[in-house]
Formats: C-alpha cells, structure tokens, sequence
C-alpha cells in the first residue's frame, strides 16, 4: 500500500512538471518583439537561384521536381512600396507590394493580453520573420515568382458592415503583356483566406504555369522540452495515409519532406494559433520542406497549368490564419483539428473537449463549465471512487491493530508482513483496493488536463472577480492556496503512514504543490481545486459511514435501499 502510495504522489509530480513545462514554453520565456529587418541585397539568400526547373515531362500534371526559386524572406525586406491593408470584421493583414505576400496578421478577437486590447499578431515580417509567400511561376514565360513588383488600385481596403465578403486585387504585367490578376478573397466571419490568380496570355504561344504558396518562419525561442512533453512550435504536414506529422525547425531542410499529395496541407503552428496552407481538394499537389538562411520553409506547388497563346486560366489555393477554435478547424479541413495538439490522449481529450464546449453553450462561463465538468466526470467514474474511498476508510480503521503489531514484531519484519496480512484476510481488506482505480482514472484526468492547456476557447477567458483569464495564473493566488488546503484535508481522511519519514513527507506535500500550483494557469487548479473538494466530500461520507460500522460490505446503494426496506416492512414473526 505504502508503495504504491509513493508510486501515485510519484506520478502527480511528474504530471505537474509536465504541465509547468507546457506552460512555461509558452508564457514563461516569450520573445520580446524587435523593429523589422531592413537585410539589403547582399542578404546570403541572393546567391540562391532565382528560378524553378520545368519538369521533365512538360504534359505532366504534377508540379515541378524541384523549386529553387529564392527561399529568403523578401517580405521581411520589404522593399516594395507602402504596404496594402486590408482590415475585417475578424483580420487584420497587410501585403507586401514587393512579392504581393502576407507580411502581417492580427487577430481582432485575440489581443495580447487582457490588459493590452491590441490584436495579437501572429504573422509578421520582424524577426524573428513568419511570412507567406505566395508566387507564380513559368519556365517558358516571365513570371512574378514570390519577389516581383504588384499594384493595386488601392492601399486600404476594408470590408463594409453591409458586405461578407471582400476581394483585394493585385495586377502583375509582363514585359510581352502577359497579366496576373491576383485576388485575395476574405469573407465574414473567417479566418480563410482564398487566393487565386487569373492568367491572361497575350503572347503568340503556350504558356505553362504553377502557383506556390510557402510558409516561412525562423526559429522562436521558448520551446525547451522536459521530459518529451512541451506545447508545440514547428511544422505540420497531413496527408490523407499520416494525417498528422509534426517537424521541429531542426527537421525542417532541404528535401526533409518532399512528395505529392492529395487532399493534404501544411501548417505552421504555435500554442493557440495556426497558419495552413490548403490547396485545392482532388489535385495532386507537391509539398516540400526547404530553408533559407535561417527560415525554415513548408511549401505547396500546384500542378501545372497551360494558358493558350491569347487565352486564360485560373489556379487557387486557400489559406487559414487564426486561433485554433475546433468548430473553425473541422470546417476548413480534414484533420486540421488536429493541430489542437492533445499528444497521446487525443481519444480521450477530444470527446471531453466537446462535452465542456456543449456546457459552456448553456452556462456562458468557462470557469463555471469546467466545474460542471469535473462534477459530471466523479459521477462517472463514482463507483470506482467509491471503492477506493471505502478501501482507504477500511485501512484507516485497522491502523490500531496495524501498529500494534508492527511494534509487537518489530524484529522480525516478515512474521509482522505475515500478520499484516492475516489481518487483512479476517477484515476482508485489499490493500491495492485504494489504489488500483485511481490508477484506472488517471489518463482520464491528465487527459482534461491537456484540454485545458490547449483550448485557445480558455484563452483570456474570465471566471469570477479577479480571475479575467483562466490561462494565466491566479493573481492573487487564492486558488493555489485553496489547492493545498483541499490536499491537506484529503491527507487527513487518508490512512497515515506508519513510516515516521513517509509522514513528514506526505505532511510538507501541500505546502509544495501550492508554491507549485502558484504558477500554472488558473483553469488547470480551478480544476485541481474542484476535484478535489468533490473527492473529500465524498471521502468523508463514506469514512464516516465505514468508521460507524455502516459500510453495507461495499454496496451503498444497495445498503441504504436494504435498510430503507427493513424500516418500511413489518419483521417476519
């Protein structure tokens, strides 16, 4: 018992460091924000060709094998001109003149902080740089590429509260008076964005084309790992036979990834937030990994298109830029929902996010939801708490005789382990009984633990007074206390260690989890916090009842409807 005691505080730490860490890379060590890069042409990309190899077979439908075109991050250089905005009702998103790129993203309903009411940029060209960069490409014609120089009839655009949807177009001419119409699409209430661009040949032969559309970002700090667990920063390609692959920046290099899918898409992600790239669904698309200097590069190349000599042709592909909100997610593509990264428990995490999502659409409140939760999953799993409660009461009540006969043989161990466990057989007690079904519990809890690290619907989610964002830690610290008192109390229902260190051990247990818990965010001790209150509760009731002698041989329900029915019925004679 005493083992397995230790056993089960062993894995609680370990649990809780893992959500430290979880934690900590994300709010514990962030990059402070620094003007854009202004690199010149001497920029280590430049030496880099600036041009796609056509492929071998020129009918073929696939994009090309290979595509060298300059990998470096223009945008981030910016050169071009004044920069175009564009503003909805959800995005904030300025295009570079220069490559006609995304070079910035906020997010209007995701500000910085609850203190700070400026939309939080998730994509932006100052370094470290996290850009989209979007080209068009040709082997038997001139072709804007990601760098060349695009105009628009204007610099501001913004969509009306009487419009849903709002088109941004930009004019690319070649020399021979070929024209690109590039269209950016937004639409009310998304966070997708449609591109596509229209080529009108007016030269006197054939033209092929691709579109590409890469996602470049350089390496962010605050990522460490502690024992293989951490909030992802990196890469994520899907592709319908591995829907979910992740690539750290030190896996992400030339010819790392390099195939063509169907019905995939790429992803750079981060806690809360994502940027995807979703081509067109039923094509073969090539997706690439690359770097440049020291981006990293996740990129998809369209098949090829043949304009006529005076005809037109259209390639579209489609982009995702915001917060990881699952009912978004599922509606733009298969798997992307993905991204919300449970780790192992996805089985478990995802249907229990669904459960808190439908509660909080009836209470409002993710403070309160969360407590409804936990509430819903003790009555769950009541019966297997039950059990263990009333082994922990039984062992609580022998522990008289247990110590009487511990100091009766305390000089020869295993006589004492021998009448230990003849006490255990008359009492009819299973020592493992405490234990084995909150073993069977714990991937369930360490499951919600991870939906509520990762569900950006928690993000500067307020509860209650001084709680305005269940992701961050209780300002006032109130929580944490509350935490440490709720496992003293437990500690006091349980059965006390025989061992003297053991206790001393088990007594400073509350006062280090709430220096510990002091720092996670308030949603996780909330959580902690409500468990526990029911757990004592529980265990309370059930010890009382065991220590009075009205334990029913481990059917409650049955006992009180036994003795309900003694009462109401008249005795045999």
């Amino acid at each position: 018992m005493q083992q397995l005691r230790i056993f089960l505080l062993a894995a609680l730490t370990a649990l809780s460091l893992l959500l430290w860490q979880a934690w900590q890379a994300d709010y514990g060590s962030s990059p402070q924000p620094t003007a854009d890069r202004r690199a010149d042409s001497s920029d280590s990309a430049a030496s880099e060709p600036s041009s796609a190899p056509a492929p071998a077979d020129s009918s073929a439908t696939s994009a090309p094998a290979q595509d060298n075109s300059d990998g470096a991050s223009e945008q981030s250089r910016d050169r071009g001109g004044e920069r175009i905005h564009v503003a909805t009702d959800l995005l904030e998103i300025e295009l570079s003149p220069q490559g006609g790129g995304i070079v910035t993203a906020r997010l209007k309903e995701h500000t910085i902080s609850a203190d700070n009411p400026e939309p939080f940029t998730l994509m932006s060209a100052s370094a470290p740089a996290f850009t989209a960069q979007i080209g068009l490409s040709s082997q038997d014609a001139s072709a804007p590429g990601h760098t060349g120089n695009w105009s628009a009839p204007q610099q501001n655009y913004e969509l009306k509260a009487s419009d849903d949807q709002l088109v941004v177009p930009l004019r690319w001419t070649a020399p021979d008076g070929t024209e690109v119409l590039r269209r950016y699409t937004f639409r009310r209430d998304s966070y997708v964005i449609n591109v596509d661009h229209q080529i009108t040949n007016k030269g006197d032969d054939e033209r092929s084309y691709f579109q590409y559309t890469r996602l470049l970002r350089e390496p962010t700090s605050g990522d460490q790992a502690f024992l293989g667990a951490r909030s992802f920063i990196g890469g994520v390609i899907s592709r319908p036979d591995e829907p979910y692959t992740k690539y750290d920046f030190d896996d992400i290099s030339d010819g790392a990834f390099d195939q063509t899918v169907t019905n995939g898409w790429v992803a750079m992600i981060q806690h809360y937030f994502l940027a995807a790239v979703i081509p067109t669904r039923d094509e073969g698309y090539r997706i690439a990994t690359n770097r440049a200097g020291e981006g990293r590069i996740l990129g998809t190349y369209s098949p090829v298109t043949r304009v006529p000599a005076g005809g037109t042709s259209e390639l579209a592909t489609r982009l995702f830029v915001g917060p990881k909100e699952q009912d978004r997610l599922d509606a733009v593509a298969d798997d992307l929902q993905l991204t919300v990264d449970y780790g192992w428990f996805h089985v478990l995490s995802k249907p229990l996010f669904e459960v808190l999502n439908w509660i909080h659409g009836w209470v409002g409140n993710w403070g309160w939801s969360i407590m409804i939760l936990v509430l819903l999953i003790k009555l769950v799993f009541y019966k297997l708490s039950e059990t263990s409660y009333r082994s922990m009461a039984r062992m609580r009540k022998l522990q008289p005789k247990m110590q009487e006969l511990r100091e009766r043989y305390s000089d020869d161990k295993q006589r004492m382990n021998q009448e230990i466990m003849e006490l255990y057989k008359r009492e009819k007690v299973n020592p493992l009984g405490g234990c084995l079904p909150i073993l069977i519990q714990i991937p369930v809890f360490i499951a919600l633990y991870w939906v509520l690290l990762e569900s950006v619907e928690l993000r500067q989610a307020p509860w209650i007074l001084w709680i305005d964002d269940l992701a961050k830690r209780d300002p006032l610290y109130v929580l944490p206390v509350l935490m440490g008192l709720s496992m003293f109390l437990q500690q006091k229902l349980n059965p006390a260690p025989m061992d003297p260190i053991q206790q001393k051990v088990m007594m400073s247990l509350p006062f280090v989890f709430t220096i510990f818990f002091a720092f996670f965010p308030a949603g996780l001790v909330l959580y902690w916090v409500s468990n526990n209150s029911l757990s004592i509760l529980q265990q309370w009731i059930i010890t009382r009842r065991v220590e009075s002698g009205n334990d029913d041989d481990g059917d409650n329900s049955g006992g009180l409807i036994k003795r309900a029915t003694q009462r109401l019925l008249p005795a045999k004679s």
